[in-house]
C-alpha cells in the first residue's frame, strides 16, 4: 500500500477576513434535502478552528499542556437562505472585538454572491480544571488584533 502525504485542508485570507470552503454533503441535510440548521454551527466551528491553526494557535496542546483552551459563551445566528446537497460554500471569520479574557469572531456562510447565514460568536478563554476565565495570552491578543475588523491586514 502506498503512503500518502495528506495535507489538513486550509483556508485563505483576504485583507483581515479569513475564508474557509465547505462542501454540502447528503449527511447535511435534513428530510428536506436542504442543510438541517445546526449544521450551520458545525460548518462554523470548523472555519473558527481552521482560522486559529492559521493563527498558529493550538488548541490541543493548550489543552494538555496548559489546561487552557476557548469556549462558546454565546451564539447569534441569523439564518437567510438555504444551502442544498453539492453547494460549495465559503465560511469566512473576522475578528471584530477583542476582551482581556473574551474574543467576538462575526462569522458569514456564503455561496457564490449569496449570503446564507451571519454569526457572531462570543468565545471565552478559562483555565479548564477551574473552568474560570483567564486573560488570553498576550501573543493570542497580537494575533486576534491583526484579524480584527477595520484593520488593515499587515502580516
Amino acid at each position: 500500500m502506498p503512503t500518502f502525504d495528506l495535507l489538513p485542508a486550509a483556508g485563505t485570507t483576504v485583507d483581515n477576513i479569513f475564508a474557509y470552503p465547505i462542501r454540502v454533503y447528503y449527511e447535511d441535510t435534513d428530510a428536506g434535502g436542504i442543510v438541517y440548521y445546526a449544521n450551520y454551527l458545525k460548518f462554523a466551528e470548523r472555519a473558527r478552528t481552521e482560522f486559529l491553526r492559521m493563527l498558529t494557535i493550538h488548541q490541543q496542546q493548550d489543552l494538555e499542556q496548559k489546561q487552557t483552551g476557548f469556549i462558546v459563551r454565546s451564539c447569534h445566528i441569523e439564518y437567510l437562505k438555504s444551502a442544498v446537497l453539492d453547494d460549495a460554500l465559503i465560511v469566512t471569520c473576522q475578528v471584530t472585538e477583542v476582551g482581556a479574557a473574551s474574543a467576538v469572531v462575526a462569522q458569514e456562510i456564503r455561496r457564490g454572491g449569496d449570503l446564507l447565514a451571519t454569526l457572531e460568536i462570543k468565545v471565552i478563554y478559562m483555565d479548564v480544571a477551574s473552568h474560570r476565565p483567564i486573560r488570553i495570552p498576550a501573543d493570542m491578543v497580537e494575533k486576534f488584533h491583526k484579524y480584527e475588523k477595520n484593520k488593515a491586514f499587515s502580516g
